[in-house]
């Protein structure tokens, strides 16, 4: 399956607005940065899963382990504990697309095996056997940047250019995911918003996001509630939700193909006014 097949719309034509889809975030883990905590059990997980298909969600994306600045690696037999139980439970209960938010080769597998539509990896698949699994499936996988690990990566992060050391990083690994035996058409670019990123390089690449279009593939963008936000406006996390509509607008502005994000209905929302307004232009 291409990228640009999973990223196909089913809609009734007489509906059918031009956006970005919405990725809506779950994550099952006790520390994520926003949420930490909030879905961890399965059945509040599930009717969260149901809310954002109510919402107009486009993709579920399951997080096992926290990638928050700072945060601690988990074994992957707890990874799988979590992730594995509730991806199985979606796709028997929901028709949705499903992506898996892992850098472990073990979950990817496993993911691959009980039907993910897709693989969002914050490590680019550089880990240990994570392009042998990717290589022997045809599911399409989100290569994310990242300047460090989660533990360090906010320790005075420093680029050349760091719209041109992001894309260098990007052609790097498709060269390496073709090797392997990835083809290019599967990948989805995502430059890593508060990955191993200073406030001003955030809001860089957030204006010229539109110069990694050359790479003739997807782009996800992920800036919901982050720092970013929350430092620029002095903002909690829940206090973010006007910043985190306004960079997906501009995201979207800019040939996003995916927007990642805590609030599904409003940025649906803030999207269809948008495919309207262009529609116009």
């Amino acid at each position: 399956m291409t990228a640009d097949q999973f990223l196909a719309k089913q809609m009734p034509q007489q509906q059918e607005i031009s956006r970005p889809q919405v990725m809506g975030i779950l994550n099952v883990t006790p520390d994520s940065f926003s949420d930490g905590g909030k879905f961890a059990s399965f059945d509040k997980a599930l009717a969260h899963v149901a809310q954002m298909i109510s919402d107009g969600v486009d993709i579920i994306d399951i997080g096992g382990e926290s990638t928050r600045p700072g945060a601690v690696e988990v074994s992957a037999a707890d990874e799988l504990k979590r992730v594995i139980p509730l991806l199985k439970a979606i796709k028997a209960t929901f028709t949705i697309k499903v992506s898996i938010d892992t850098s472990k080769a073990a979950v990817m597998a496993q993911a691959i095996t009980h039907g993910a539509d897709i693989i969002n990896d914050v490590r680019a698949l550089q880990n240990d056997g994570c392009l042998a699994v990717l290589a022997a499936s045809d599911v399409p996988v989100c290569l994310m940047h990242m300047q460090g690990l989660p533990r360090s990566m906010q320790k005075n992060p420093h680029y050349n250019d760091v719209i041109g050391d992001i894309k260098q990083f990007f052609i790097d690994r498709i060269s390496v995911c073709e090797q392997a035996g990835i083809k290019r058409e599967r990948l989805i670019l995502d430059p890593g918003f508060g990955f191993g990123k200073t406030l001003e390089q955030n809001y860089q690449l957030l204006a010229q996001l539109h110069k990694f279009n050359d790479l003739g593939l997807p782009l996800l963008s992920g800036t919901s509630r982050k720092s970013m936000i929350g430092d620029l406006l002095a903002r909690n996390v829940d206090e973010r939700l006007a910043g985190s509509l306004t960079t997906a607008i501009i995201a979207a502005q800019q040939n996003a193909s995916i927007i990642r994000v805590h609030d599904v209905k409003e940025t649906v929302d803030a999207l269809k006014v948008l495919a309207m307004t262009v529609k116009y232009q």
